[in-house]
């Protein structure tokens, strides 16, 4: 079941004509969010902050926005069903809405980490990488990739090696008592978990410093781990590249400046 252009759909199958632009191209946005306690006005869902993701993304590209009330209507008649929800607008304005369950095994995703996978060349990277648009080839590659590997997720790289993001999410890097994420601009995209934690770690005065991601400053991290909207925090257990495997430590103590976020707004 999803929603598309006004309507509650129920089937497997979106029609489109052949011309669509976003059929050809990709050339849609979107944003994916979590539904807490199946509310839209639930300060952890950030629903505001979805729309003015779209927001952006719509004026940057000179497409027409959508009809903001039926949008949320959409949302409204399948958080019930789903507790994830993925926004597509279309360069025409409509509106396409599908949902999702979460990872069965997320729980233990969060306990006791993932393993990850070093892309090994920046072809992985996303396109127009500030944008959540729908070409999202590079890191669906990547992840398809990781998967064939046995990981769970794949850490993109730019031309020169440095550690960008995941092919789902935003990075995080603890040691010497400072979290670390690497620099918002227009490599990586500047999610919305990623800000909220920024405000809350500065808020709760924990050092917290945005950086490059060389390979040198990476090697001595202590605690490494992803964030996105749907998993919260996961950290990895272990990141291996075609010569190398390393092994990360699971600081409980660390990673609660983190997770804390989150218990405090549910």
């Amino acid at each position: 079941m999803f929603w598309y252009d006004g309507q509650l759909i129920d089937r497997q199958t979106l029609e489109l004509a052949i011309d669509n632009p976003g059929l050809l191209y990709g050339a849609t946005v979107f944003t994916t969010l979590r539904v807490y306690e199946k509310s839209l006005d639930h300060r952890l869902t950030h629903w505001q902050s979805h729309c003015d993701r779209l927001t952006l993304s719509l004026q940057a590209f000179g497409w027409k926005f959508p009809d903001w009330q039926r949008l949320r209507q959409g949302a409204l008649q399948l958080l019930s069903r789903y507790p994830i929800l993925r926004i597509v607008i279309f360069a025409d304005g409509k509106e396409w809405i599908s949902g999702r369950y979460l990872p069965e095994d997320l729980a233990v995703r969060q306990q006791q980490g993932i393993v990850g996978w070093l892309a090994d060349t920046p072809i992985y990277k996303r396109s127009l990488a500030n944008y959540k648009t729908g070409n999202y080839l590079g890191a669906w590659l990547a992840l398809q990739q990781a998967q064939k590997y046995g990981a769970k997720e794949a850490i993109l790289i730019d031309e020169n090696g440095n550690w960008l993001e995941t092919s789902t999410g935003n990075l995080w890097g603890w040691k010497e008592g400072c979290w670390w994420t690497p620099l918002s601009d227009e490599r990586i995209l500047p999610g919305i978990v990623r800000s909220q934690l920024l405000v809350w770690l500065r808020s709760q005065n924990i050092p917290i410093r945005e950086n490059n991601w060389t390979p040198d400053f990476v090697r001595d991290l202590k605690v490494i781990a992803y964030s996105n909207c749907g998993v919260e925090i996961v950290p990895f257990s272990e990141i291996f590249s075609v010569n190398n495997c390393r092994k990360c430590k699971y600081n409980r103590q660390a990673l609660s400046q983190l997770l804390d976020f989150f218990r405090h707004n549910r």
